[in-house]
């Protein structure tokens, strides 16, 4: 197959859909692969690295896009890039249509295949192509965090981790999954204070073996978010539902019970995110300020360190590509359930239900969309 990366365009998204060694990789199993101009070099690889491993290195976007079977990218595609994908072209990339109904809409209208990253499962039910860059925005929310917590940045004042003497502040996560998780690795190895609101008791449990006395478990049925929200510091919303639109689970009155110059770092933007006052912002103009209270809600976190999230990404999304082109999008999808949920929309139809539900559209079924 001939498989086409072009330069993402969105503001400050540096990432690329494949590294070198996942062109080589490709090529050796006998595809064409197609690599924009200069679409690594903001992540550290050079054309040349890409020549020498089998790609051809390509002016246009508007090329890639009129000639490759499958696009891979990493980020939704923009609306200059939407009016470019072609009917029956496959798309893999991050999607997240749940908050992005005028994307969800040109891509049902363009009649291609669209698989979502954010929604392959395993057989555990967790999302393997996203917990990756969640790790890398669950590790970046507390450094983003604690910088935007500095007096400069109109924050607090407050160093997170404290002083000799001087206690650290309170840190406040919002879910206890991979976000939640490794804004945990970072708020500890820092020495706040941190507080982890899950509604699972076994998942709570897990990470109390994980953390032990170094963060406070509070099920989220059994505490009062309202003062747990006005000790943070630091808030960060880490709340997931896979293909859905985010809870609003912090809501605009609860801003007020905040401190002064404290932060908010909504991870769950792309999803809409979970805090009623959040709104998407970018990594050039990162914060604002609602009620004295600081918020964060860059909606491509992982962007801002793009060496670390492609080799990240590849090494995660790279074996499901390797299927999607050698057995073709139906056999591939056909014959493996997990692989099968990542079908967004398919040829004018849309084939996951939240997305379906959120923005009424009738649903289809995966597996029998891809039969036609």
């Amino acid at each position: 197959m001939r498989i086409g990366v072009p330069k993402e365009i969105k503001p400050q998204e540096n990432r690329i859909g494949l590294t070198p060694d996942s062109v080589k990789t490709l090529v050796s199993e006998g595809h064409e692969v197609l690599v924009e101009n200069n679409g690594g070099f903001e992540a550290g690889f050079e054309n040349d690295q890409y020549t020498n491993a089998g790609a051809k290195i390509v002016d246009k976007a508007s090329d890639i896009f009129n000639d490759a079977e499958i696009i891979v990218k990493v980020k939704e595609p923009q609306k200059v890039e939407v009016d470019m994908i072609r009917e029956n072209q496959i798309v893999y990339t991050y999607l997240h249509l749940a908050a992005a109904k005028e994307l969800t809409e040109g891509l049902i209208k363009s009649k291609s295949i669209n698989i979502a990253y954010e929604t392959v499962t395993d057989d555990n039910g967790r999302l393997p192509l996203l917990a990756p860059m969640s790790a890398v925005a669950g590790r970046m929310s507390v450094q983003a965090g604690a910088h935007c917590l500095e007096k400069n940045q109109k924050g607090r004042g407050l160093l997170l981790g404290g002083a000799p003497g001087v206690t650290g502040g309170t840190v406040v996560i919002l879910g206890g999954g991979v976000v939640g998780e490794n804004a945990a690795v970072i708020a500890t190895g820092m020495q706040a204070k941190v507080h982890i609101v899950d509604k699972s008791e076994a998942r709570l449990k897990q990470l109390v073996q994980m953390f032990g006395d170094k963060i406070i478990p509070e099920q989220s049925d059994k505490i009062d978010l309202n003062k747990l929200v006005g000790e943070a510091d630091l808030l960060v919303g880490g709340v997931l539902i896979p293909g859905a639109e985010a809870p609003k689970l912090v809501t605009k009155d609860m801003l007020k019970l905040m401190k002064r110059g404290s932060v908010i770092v909504d991870v769950a933007i792309d999803q809409g995110g979970c805090v009623e006052t959040s709104k998407p912002t970018t990594h050039g103009d990162p914060t604002y300020i609602v009620d004295d209270v600081v918020h964060y809600c860059v909606a491509n976190m992982p962007g801002g360190v793009p060496r670390t999230s492609t080799l990240a990404l590849n090494k995660a999304t790279l074996p499901y590509l390797v299927k999607l082109a050698n057995q073709g999008y139906q056999k591939a999808l056909g014959e493996d359930k997990n692989f099968l949920a990542g079908l967004n929309v398919h040829k004018g139809h849309v084939t996951y239900k939240a997305v379906a539900d959120v923005f009424g559209h009738q649903y289809v079924e995966p597996g029998e969309a891809i039969k036609n």
